[in-house]
């Protein structure tokens, strides 16, 4: 059944990731004003909210990348993150770019290995500049997954793939996290993305978590089942969407994408 709980965000007693308090100020303006999150081994957590609401910047602090911030901060050492960008070298073969970073003995076989997973083991020899869209995503995926991560951070790594090549990649998410259990963070706009992936979806609100969306659906999941529609609905009144305007539905906007 899926629920929605407002109100006091769920605390876990086990947490990879652990926030308390965690504020970020530019200039004169507090983007974030006392976050309090945790992330279980294993779980898989979207955020959503309004463009500017400070998501990436939470997914930044989470990271290590943002040492400015304030608050309480606990987080594993192992953390991988996919941008939006799949921010490979043009210089280096793909594999080359998988195994940055990892010993020399075992790069070439540990990079092979990431790429079969995601279905890119052909591609292992050519330059990136040479791969689709959807591949050079998959290639940073396995960038990310080779380094075996406790916490896996998605900073809308989606969201320049067009349709039918985004579905196919969260399809792989899916299997890819299920098979290798990171805690995930993603940051998406798409609320049917944050549903389909998500064990829990969180909206941030002028600076803080201020609703969370319980995600109990089987997987794999069925973007035309009342259940997700009911909580897609959920959301996006939230999120402040005029449902009854065809020009802001999700499927609105998915079309504009492809267009």
């Amino acid at each position: 059944m899926a629920t929605v709980v407002q109100g006091e965000l769920t605390s876990r007693t086990t947490s990879v990731v652990q926030l308390r308090g965690v504020t970020r100020t530019f200039g004169r303006r507090r983007v974030l004003k006392g976050v309090d999150l945790d992330i279980a081994p294993g779980e898989f957590v979207a955020l959503l909210g309004a463009s500017g609401s400070g998501k990436s910047t939470l997914l930044r602090i989470v990271a290590g990348l943002d040492r400015e911030a304030g608050g309480i901060k606990t987080v594993p050492p192992r953390r991988a993150v996919v941008y939006q960008e799949h921010r490979l070298l043009p210089w280096k073969r793909v594999w080359r770019n998988v195994a940055i970073g990892l010993p020399r003995a075992e790069r070439r076989s540990a990079a092979l290995a990431a790429l079969a997973e995601v279905d890119l083991a052909a591609r292992a020899d050519a330059w990136p500049l040479t791969l689709s869209g959807g591949e050079a995503q998959r290639a940073a995926l396995a960038r990310a997954l080779v380094r075996q991560p406790e916490l896996m951070l998605l900073d809308e790594p989606f969201a320049a793939l067009d349709a039918l090549t985004r579905r196919k990649v969260h399809r792989l998410v899916a299997a890819l996290c299920a098979e290798h259990q990171p805690a995930v963070l993603l940051v998406t706009h798409d609320v049917d993305e944050a549903v389909m992936l998500a064990d829990r979806v969180l909206i941030l609100e002028r600076g803080r978590l201020a609703y969370e969306a319980v995600v109990d659906l089987p997987r794999p999941r069925d973007s035309d089942s009342a259940r997700f529609a009911e909580l897609r609905r959920a959301l996006l009144s939230r999120l402040g969407v005029d449902l009854t305007n065809p020009q802001t539905s999700p499927r609105a906007s998915e079309r504009k994408r492809e267009q």
